[in-house]
């Protein structure tokens, strides 16, 4: 149990990593196409990485 939970954390972890990555990249005009701030960014990429687990 204490495994699966693990390597959960572990995907996610990752999944969050390359999420904040590609919205880092991103321009602030893009950003608010897409109706996010740049203080926005962590927030949004836990968010897609605990959806996508």
């Amino acid at each position: 149990m204490f495994l699966s939970h693990f390597f959960r954390f572990l995907r996610q972890w990752r999944a969050y990593g390359n999420s904040l990555q590609e919205l880092s990249r991103l321009g602030d005009r893009e950003l608010a196409d897409i109706g996010i701030s740049r203080s926005d960014i962590p927030r949004v990429a836990w968010e897609s990485a605990e959806r996508a687990s």
